[in-house]
């Protein structure tokens, strides 16, 4: 049977093999970006990584080439980290609301001075360098993608799906638009206040 446009597909089997790397490699771009928050983006080295990683040198080489392709894998990994925050959510709510709470509990981590100036260090880089600039459209596919998901397994009436997908978008786009906000503002407010105004603003006008 072919595929339906927008069905979601059943997770594929990893096997123990693929499931050690992607540990692995997830294990090295949190301590990474621990890192980065901690000591800010350029003071962090390689070695600083791999050394607090429990790894050597050469592991480290052999998943990344550089800090820059840490940053890159982090984004992707935000995609699940979104998916699993919606899933947390109660079906007693909206989709819409249930996608903002999650969104909104997410930032919480990071409504410390210290960790916003980090944020903004590590936003100023991500826009100052062509390789992640141009991905820009695929993070947030990925994450339009996850909500997605998501709403789907909360609410899996087949008749909802059109709807839900919509959502996704709106939500993704309000959480991109409270990012730019954020960034132009140089973090003056939690990012939390910038996603709530954006969610606001989506409610004024629907």
């Amino acid at each position: 049977m072919s595929k339906q446009a927008g069905e979601v597909s059943p997770p594929k089997k990893e096997g123990l093999r693929e499931r050690r790397r992607r540990e692995t490699l997830r294990r090295i771009a949190d301590t990474g970006l621990r890192l980065f928050l901690r000591n800010g983006y350029e003071a962090t080295t390689l070695d600083a990584i791999a050394e607090e990683a429990g790894i050597s040198r050469r592991t480290f080489f052999y998943y990344f080439k550089s800090k820059e392709e840490i940053i890159l894998v982090w984004q992707s990994g935000l995609a699940e980290s979104i998916r699993r925050a919606v899933l947390e959510q109660s079906t007693r709510q909206t989709p819409l609301d249930a996608v903002k709470s999650a969104l909104v509990g997410l930032t919480i981590s990071y409504e410390s001075d210290q960790a916003r100036k980090q944020m903004m260090e590590i936003d100023r880089f991500i826009r100052s360098n062509e390789t992640l600039r141009a991905r820009e459209a695929t993070k947030y596919a990925q994450q339009e993608q996850a909500v997605f998901e998501a709403l789907c397994a909360m609410w899996p009436q087949p008749k909802r799906r059109q709807a839900l997908r919509v959502v996704a978008m709106i939500s993704i786009g309000a959480f991109r638009l409270a990012i730019d906000r954020w960034s132009q503002d140089e973090g003056k407010r939690p990012f939390a206040a910038y996603l709530r105004d954006c969610f606001a603003n989506i409610a004024a006008e629907t």
